[in-house]
């Protein structure tokens, strides 16, 4: 494609970054990240999340144990985002008898998800415009009710994700995304040719496994997708997200 604008650019060559300088991020650079991510839509204008940033390094140590990805320490600066509806309980006002059962409902949580997603992504695409780079990190989840003891989290939060920013050391990979017409529909959801159109998408896959200098495998996209779905892990997300106030009706 030619002729895109910068800021379309910045996003077709995002990469995932999972190795960083030694080189703490500025106060007035997270301040600036953090009001990108501020600037994010949110439901409503209810903003629901709160961002978390990780600067005590024992805490960073046993996230990273948590994790068990070595960037969760050794990064730039670390962002924790928190589904947060604890905020909205503690409104002049508020009437709890009523207005936790919003906070509790199945649509109460997705709102809260939905809006740490976005502004977590706004988050990642102001760093990358910086020059820094990024990694998300479903993997504090591993153990996220002590990840929520660590971040001293009140009733009614959830820590979704975090995000680790910083100067790479390398500009990465970027892998191969799925064919536009098997994620993009008119109208009503296309059924027809699905197979055909991801068995063609497994093959260029593998190719890209193949030809990396460092971790080649013989593997493809459909291959390493359901390896994933066979995974029993994280089950006391359930216990914890119920305990925390929410999706109890």
């Amino acid at each position: 494609m030619d002729n895109l604008n910068e800021t379309i650019q910045l996003m077709m060559n995002h990469r995932t970054i999972r190795a960083f300088e030694d080189k703490t991020l500025s106060d007035e650079q997270v301040k600036t990240l953090v009001q990108a991510a501020q600037m994010a839509p949110t439901s409503s204008h209810r903003q629901v999340y709160s961002i978390i940033g990780i600067t005590d390094p024992e805490v960073k140590k046993e996230l990273r144990e948590i994790s068990g990805q070595p960037y969760v320490e050794a990064n730039g600066h670390l962002f924790v985002f928190v589904a947060d509806h604890y905020r909205h309980s503690q409104l002049e006002g508020f009437d709890a008898e009523v207005m936790t059962q919003t906070f509790e409902t199945t649509e109460g949580f997705v709102v809260g998800v939905v809006d740490a997603a976005l502004a977590a992504q706004s988050l990642n695409l102001a760093a990358e415009s910086l020059g820094l780079g990024a990694c998300f990190l479903g993997s504090l989840r591993n153990d996220i009710k002590r990840v929520s003891e660590l971040l001293q989290l009140p009733p009614y939060t959830m820590p979704v994700f975090g995000l680790a920013v910083g100067y790479p050391t390398d500009e990465g990979s970027q892998k191969e995304r799925l064919p536009m017409d098997v994620v993009y529909h008119e109208n009503t959801y296309e059924t027809e040719g699905l197979k055909e159109k991801i068995a063609e998408y497994d093959e260029n896959i593998r190719a890209y496994y193949q030809s990396r200098d460092e971790n080649k495998k013989d593997a493809n996209w459909t291959n390493i997708i359901l390896k994933s779905l066979q995974r029993k892990y994280r089950y006391d997300v359930d216990d914890y997200v119920k305990s925390q106030g929410f999706l109890k009706q």
